[in-house]
């Protein structure tokens, strides 16, 4: 067990380090919303790029892995969304919908990979981000969106909308061009490749200060009971149908083992991403969505341990 702590203690003690830092004043609530800008624009698609053009295209997409991944998710969103729509209105279900099932895998999950799995964690972090900002992301953004008041715009101009914004992040774009590289074979010159590992090798250490500084200003006001919930959805629910994805496909020939197994499982059991608070704003349930993640993130240090545990 010891072993296992030694594993999680330097990710949550740099999440306890930004919290202190913008507690303590050293840093302000909107220096992190600079250094998140950094890491979410920068760092992580130079990163991802990196682990997509530096592969063979056959090597950077691992079917059963983006498979039992992609299951789990969406297996989540479709119990939460049944859950929530019997027991909270639309609004506050497209923000509960959206805590349980979108992990938070470029800040946590990243660190997380890259200590367990070094040779992996980049590839990991390109599957995870593929899967979530292409399908789950805006599949949570659509549900979101169709919870707020008729009024906001036709419901198929909001969904055109998500979809657009989707090819524009950044970290897809980088995947995207990671990808013409592996798929032509060319090959980057020196100089390129060590600015993009420079680069992403500032990914990993920031943005664990960044979800702790966040933390530090969020407001604590809300349903907790529903927050409560929501928790238990990200951290119990989705790991567990993941692991019942990987049971399910496996049973279908569809065998994924060793470290991606592990992988998959653990990247599921991470706390919601970063913006969720923000885009819990755009329909007045940032509070709810604030108790959800501190929650979780503090949380995720005894159900992370735990897992680990077992799966290691």
């Amino acid at each position: 067990m010891l072993t296992v702590f030694g594993i999680t203690f330097p990710i949550f003690a740099m999440v306890a380090l930004g919290y202190a830092l913008v507690a303590k004043g050293v840093f302000k609530s909107a220096d992190m919303r600079v250094f998140g800008a950094y890491v979410m624009n920068i760092a992580l698609p130079a990163l991802i790029f990196e682990a997509v053009a530096s592969r063979p295209a056959r090597e950077v997409f691992n079917l059963p892995y983006m498979g039992v991944y992609l299951a789990g998710a969406l297996a989540t969103v479709l119990i939460a969304f049944l859950w929530f729509s019997a027991t909270t209105d639309p609004a506050r279900r497209g923000v509960a919908v959206m805590g349980s099932s979108c992990p938070n895998s470029g800040f946590v999950g990243y660190p997380l990979m890259l200590i367990l799995f070094p040779d992996l964690a980049g590839l990991i972090l390109a599957m995870n981000m593929l899967v979530e900002n292409v399908i789950v992301v805006p599949l949570a953004l659509v549900i979101m969106e169709l919870g707020k008041p008729t009024g906001a715009g036709h419901p198929a101009e909001r969904v055109v909308k998500v979809l657009i914004g989707v090819i524009r992040r950044p970290m897809v774009i980088g995947m995207l061009l990671g990808l013409a590289v592996s798929l032509t074979g060319v090959h980057l010159p020196a100089p390129v490749d060590r600015l993009a590992s420079m680069v992403a090798a500032s990914a990993a250490a920031l943005a664990l200060l960044v979800i702790g500084g966040s933390l530090a200003g969020l407001p604590v006001r809300g349903n907790r009971a529903l927050a409560g919930q929501i928790m238990a959805g990200k951290l119990l629910v989705q790991p567990a149908l993941t692991f019942l994805a990987v049971l399910g496909l496996g049973a279908l020939g569809v065998a994924l083992t060793g470290d991606l197994r592990a992988a998959a499982i653990l990247s599921a059991a991470v706390p919601m991403f970063t913006i969720y608070s923000v885009f819990a704003q755009e329909v007045g349930q940032e509070g709810l969505a604030s108790i959800a993640q501190l929650g979780a993130t503090a949380a995720a240090f005894v159900t992370l341990n735990l897992l680990l545990a077992v799966l290691t």
